[in-house]
């Protein structure tokens, strides 16, 4: 069985700085929580239209930005003090497509320099990594460091087994196996992470619409219900940004499609309020499990299987 891969020590951040780029969701919230749990202190920068209220009392320093004002969010942090950052939460492509977004989001100069070489060049591309990376890249030539969040809160890495609720059947476990081998493919495309499947067939694939989009599409496509949905990191997976993240929000799409399964990849997937999970699986009669992965497929000897 492979490890999960040790991401951080829980050494204490002694008052350290420590800057957040956050988007959508709870995980820069916990990210942020974890943070001064650890002794640490936060300069958090919310990207517009993205960013949770809730993170603002959690700051010691705060501000908003959009979300290609990147010479805007590196002065911020180097103002700040803050030497290392991360990037926490998810950005929603679907609305910088949106009619009118480039009004809220318009790039300064320093988002020009970045993105103008992936939108001119022919050999360059606009998929996710290849985004993030140049931003990084941007990030440390300023002298600010792009770590991953779980270098802060390294307890949010889901571990192995049957997270929550009953161990999957025969059938539900084949479905795992069927479909991690299409999300990791996916994944190497650099498309999406996750995926849907029924009896062995593919239901819903995810790109640019995100995870609870494509659980709900599956649910529309497939009304008896009974899916089984797979998330997993990308083969290539970049610590520092985008990696697989489950909340209690994930569960309640699974339950609103009809789907009854949810397998995740251990040491490689954020888990945000892992009682909480547990809790909500229960009440939904959802099984949760995470799987290590090997070459492709993941290891789901060690999960006894129901009759």
């Amino acid at each position: 069985m492979s490890e999960p891969r040790i991401l951080a020590s829980d050494r204490p951040l002694e008052g350290e700085l420590v800057g957040i780029l956050a988007g959508w969701g709870r995980y820069p919230v916990v990210v942020a929580e974890e943070i001064r749990r650890r002794g640490g202190r936060t300069a958090i920068l919310a990207i517009r239209d993205h960013a949770d209220a809730a993170l603002e009392p959690l700051a010691d320093v705060h501000g908003h930005v959009g979300v290609a004002e990147i010479g805007a969010a590196v002065d911020f942090f180097r103002h700040a003090g803050a030497r290392r950052a991360t990037m926490a939460g998810k950005i929603h492509k679907s609305k910088i497509f949106a009619r009118g977004a480039w009004t809220r989001h318009l790039p300064d100069w320093t988002g020009l320099a970045t993105f103008w070489p992936h939108f001119v060049s022919r050999c360059r591309d606009n998929r996710d990594d290849s985004l993030l990376g140049a931003i990084a890249a941007t990030f440390d030539a300023a002298g600010v460091t792009i770590c991953p969040a779980t270098d802060f809160a390294p307890d949010l890495l889901a571990g192995d087994g049957v997270i929550a609720g009953p161990t999957p059947t025969h059938q539900q476990l084949a479905d795992v196996v069927f479909g991690w081998r299409l999300a990791k493919e996916l994944g190497r495309l650099d498309i999406g992470q996750t995926v849907v499947v029924k009896n062995r067939a593919p239901l819903a694939l995810e790109a640019i619409e995100g995870t609870d989009e494509c659980i709900r599409r599956a649910g529309r496509l497939c009304p008896t219900g009974g899916m089984t949905v797979v998330k997993v990191a990308k083969p290539q997976q970049d610590l520092r940004f985008d990696m697989p993240t489950i909340g209690v929000g994930t569960l309640e799409s699974l339950a609103a499609a009809g789907a009854v399964v949810l397998a995740i990849e251990a040491g490689q997937t954020i888990l945000i309020d892992e009682p909480e999970v547990a809790a909500a699986a229960s009440r939904l009669g959802l099984s949760v499990v995470s799987c290590h992965d090997a070459g492709g497929v993941p290891l789901v000897e060690g999960l006894t299987a129901a009759a």
